[in-house]
């Protein structure tokens, strides 16, 4: 199994490289064109602004090769965090494009002044699938994810949505569309849950 890590200078990713060494396999961050074009599975991460985000991914030159495989090839992707963010066409967060592989875009939280809830949505927070599955495959009916982040993501079509989270309201924490992928929690942090979440999409 050729895992691929796209590296546009952006994201968590020691802990991605242990949690994948942690379930038996091996994962390679990589900017290099060649070695995308061998790869089978693709890990899109990120923290920070949507717009630097893009801005950087842009820079890096993949985008061509990335979308080749991924749209093309059908090669799976999983986004995590920013990563999933930018899965989607804009982002309330900037004016940058984003892949646009999913239709949907990206919103910022917003509660009224009287409302306890804080912003950044920061900690476990449980995610309910939406469909049967294979990633979410083995978690039972009630797992926890690790989650930081202000934005979240809104499906122009109820069918890419994969995982569910309260958070003052509903929104999209998870999504599927085809081979393509996306987190908004972290499976890195989410111990048990996110071993077996990586290990699901890993073994597709």
């Amino acid at each position: 199994m050729n895992i691929i890590i796209i590296d546009y200078k952006i994201g968590n990713i020691g802990s991605i490289i242990n949690m994948i060494k942690k379930i038996g396999h091996k994962a390679k961050l990589s900017n290099d064109p060649k070695e995308i074009l061998s790869a089978n599975r693709f890990i899109l991460p990120g923290v920070g602004a949507f717009d630097e985000g893009m801005k950087k991914l842009n820079e890096s030159g993949l985008i061509p090769v990335l979308r080749n495989k991924v749209i093309n090839q059908k090669i799976p992707i999983l986004g995590i965090c920013l990563g999933m963010q930018m899965l989607m066409e804009k982002s309330e967060e900037g004016n940058s494009l984003g892949l646009g592989w999913i239709n949907g875009k990206v919103k910022k939280f917003k509660f009224e002044k009287n409302n306890n809830l804080r912003v950044p949505h920061v900690g476990w927070n449980t995610v309910c699938p939406a469909k049967t599955n294979s990633i979410f495959r083995g978690l039972g009916g009630d797992p926890r994810f690790y989650f930081v982040h202000s934005f979240y993501v809104d499906c122009y079509d109820s069918n890419d949505a994969l995982g569910i989270t309260n958070y003052g309201h509903n929104f999209v924490s998870a999504v599927e569309k085809k081979n393509i992928f996306g987190v908004q929690f972290h499976p890195e942090k989410s111990h048990r849950f996110g071993m077996k979440l990586l290990k699901n999409f890993i073994e597709l």
